[in-house]
This record gives C-alpha cells, structure tokens and sequence, in this order.
C-alpha cells in the first residue's frame, strides 16, 4: 500500500471522523439504535461499538504499551469478519444484543478515543500509522452504512421517521448527451501516492472497444417510464436470477416508493414526500438496473469503461452500477494477516460500483474506488448510467 500518512493522522483529525460518526446518531433514540430488520442491517450501536473496537484491536491492544481493553468479551461481540482475530456474534444476531446498553458503548468509545489521544502523542512507526489510516477509512466507510441502515430501519416504519441529519440528492436536469470514447489502450487503477484500497492496485492495461456514455443519471422519470411499460412483467428484460428475485419478494418499483391514491411517494431521510421526477432513482439493484438497460436498447458500463470515462462526466450522487464482477486486478496482492481479510475474500458472487455518492465522506469519492455488492442489494445508494 503506498502510503505517506504520518503527517495526516492527528489528533484534530483521528478525533473529528469519530465524532462524525456520533453526529450521524445524534438524533436517534435508545429504541433505534439496536434494531436490526433485515440480515444485511447492521444495528446503529454495533456500528458505533464496531469502528471502536478496530481501533482498540488493531492499534492499541498491538502497540500501546500496557493497553487495558475496556471489557473482555467486546472483541466476540463487535468482531465482524476477521477470522483471524477469532470467533464473533452471527452477522444476523446483531439486533438481538439489547446489552451491552448504548450508555455501556458510548463510554467505550471515550475510552478507546482517550486511549488512542495520548498514542498518537508518542512516537510510532510508519507501519501503525498505516494501520491507524486503515482505521479512519473503515470508520468513514461505516459512516456511509450508518445512514443506508438508518434509512432501511426508518423506511420501513408506517410513521416514516424524520433523521436529523441532512443528505440531498441533486436534480440530473442536464440535458441527455453521450460522451464518445474511443477505442484504445487504456490504463486502469490507482497510480499516486495518495490513500487507496488494496483492490485499487495492480494498475494494469486494458483494451476498451468504442462506446458511448451518458452524461448523466437516469432519472426517476425515466424509470418510471420503464415501470408503467410493464418493465416489471417482462421476463425478456431480466436475468435469470433477477426475474426470480423480484418474483420471490413480488418487488414492482425502486426501494422506498410507496403508491398513495394512485400517485407515487418516495421516503428520504427528511420523511415521506410525492416522488420527485426530477432526481436520480435510487435504492437500484443491479437486477433493475440491468432490466432497465436492456429495455432502453442500451447496456451498463463495464468497471473499466467507467473508469476511462469519468474525467468526462459528473459523479459522487449515486454508487453506479457496473456490469464488472468484483475480482482482483493482475498483481493484487492480499496483505498478511487480519487486515489481509479486508477485501481479498469477498471477491467473488460480488458486482462493482463506482462513482461514490451523497452518503460517502468526500475523500471516498475518486474514480478508482471499487465498491461492491451482491446484484439484488438495493439499501445502498446506487443508481443507474447507461451506455451504448
């Protein structure tokens, strides 16, 4: 991983991403905080214990000398997937946790926070400073699934709860334009010497055929469109998988919308309000998004196409979905130990998105973050770009 990240981590700056987190809770109540309505939420008390313990792991427990942990039993309880640290609470027993209390996890925070206060005072090698890094990136990642979670436990409430916390998608009002990329040789992944992911590196070349890229999102409008056409009827459109998916879960519009009185409604975070036609669809899986290319007589952009192209175009509103499976570029290189768990073995059964969105921290957003998902997840933000 090339980094140079000594003089970036702070104290000022460790200390202001947690309180990001907090900030992003602020508003929530006890009763919130540990629900868990579907196998992929993850409670908003775990997600606070979670980015807590990384630290508390991976830094102190490592390399303060003489580090206390807070309680004993905390590392089976908020482990997530790290095999090597050992074993863990099921992923889908998370919301059955009413203890440890959220009082109980909150003064862990301020614990590990002080703890890792007076670290950063000492003098550290260059290796934990990238552990540390790693850590402030994996709790910013959480930040973003802080508020998809937040929104799927608000939105599938009858009273439609209102967050305080202010994230607006913006109008795609631009005018419809295909941007021409021609064929070549192209090259793909990160190359500087700024933070990335291992599953950025091993920049490599790729040979892309001519296409033709929209300039923008496509838009609820547009999709809704597809829907009043019969796009959820016909079998045509979808793969296989899809068209069993949204058969199983008798899904007929984008996540969030709700018909009322033969009009449609979309939840925000900001409540229930009549869809706004204007702004991109969201809440897409990779089904619908597929579909919806195949019956405009166009097609999804390749993760590589994506990458070419988007010096070209406006991106950050919504994760966009690629037609690329989540596998590693030539040379990937999965690093020893539990980090090594980070990203390496989730590549397969796994589609890429790009482009970030309006949940993501700024430095998040760059064209050659790889972020994946299985093909029916619809809670992130992703959206839909089209290509011919």
């Amino acid at each position: 991983m090339q980094l140079q990240v000594a003089k970036t981590i702070t104290k000022e700056r460790f200390l202001n991403i947690r309180c990001q987190t907090e900030r992003i809770c602020e508003s929530l109540q006890p009763e919130d905080v540990s629900a868990q309505p579907a196998e992929f939420v993850s409670p908003p008390k775990w997600h606070l214990a979670h980015t807590t313990w990384f630290f508390e792991q991976f830094v102190l427990s490592s390399h303060k000398q003489n580090y206390k942990v807070f309680h004993k039993d905390f590392s089976y309880f908020f482990n997530s997937y790290y095999n090597t640290v050992g074993n863990r609470v099921v992923r889908a027993n998370r919301g059955t946790m009413t203890r440890p209390t959220l009082h109980e996890v909150l003064e862990y925070r301020g614990y590990v926070n002080k703890k890792m206060a007076e670290f950063l005072d000492e003098i550290i090698e260059p290796k934990v400073y990238e552990t540390i890094e790693i850590g402030l990136q994996h709790e910013q990642q959480h930040q973003e699934l802080l508020i998809y979670d937040i929104k799927y436990i608000f939105g599938i409430q009858p009273t439609f709860p209102v967050l305080d916390y202010t994230i607006d998608l913006k109008k795609e009002d631009t005018q419809q334009d295909f941007v021409s990329i021609p064929e070549g040789v192209y090259n793909i992944g990160h190359q500087n010497m700024d933070f990335c992911w291992d599953n950025e590196l091993g920049s490599h070349k790729v040979y892309l055929h001519q296409y033709e890229i929209s300039n923008r999102l496509v838009t609820n409008a547009e999709y809704l469109q597809f829907m009043e056409s019969g796009g959820y009827t016909d079998f045509n459109l979808w793969h296989a998988d899809g068209w069993d998916f949204i058969q199983k879960h008798n899904i007929k519009a984008p996540l969030y919308w709700y018909q009322d009185e033969g009009k449609w409604k979309q939840y925000t975070l900001q409540g229930l309000k009549q869809l706004d036609k204007a702004l991109p669809v969201s809440h897409i899986s990779l089904y619908e998004a597929f579909a919806f290319a195949q019956w405009n007589g166009m097609r999804l952009p390749t993760e590589q196409e994506w990458e070419v192209a988007s010096s070209y175009i406006n991106y950050g509103q919504l994760w966009e979905w690629t037609n690329s499976a989540y596998l590693p570029y030539p040379n990937f290189h999965k690093p020893d130990g539990a980090l090594g768990e980070y990203n390496g073995k989730f590549m397969i059964n796994q589609m890429v998105l790009r482009g970030g969105s309006i949940a993501s921290p700024a430095n998040h957003v760059r064209h050659t973050y790889r972020n994946f998902f299985q093909p029916e997840m619809r809670w992130l933000f992703s959206g839909i770009r089209l290509v011919k």
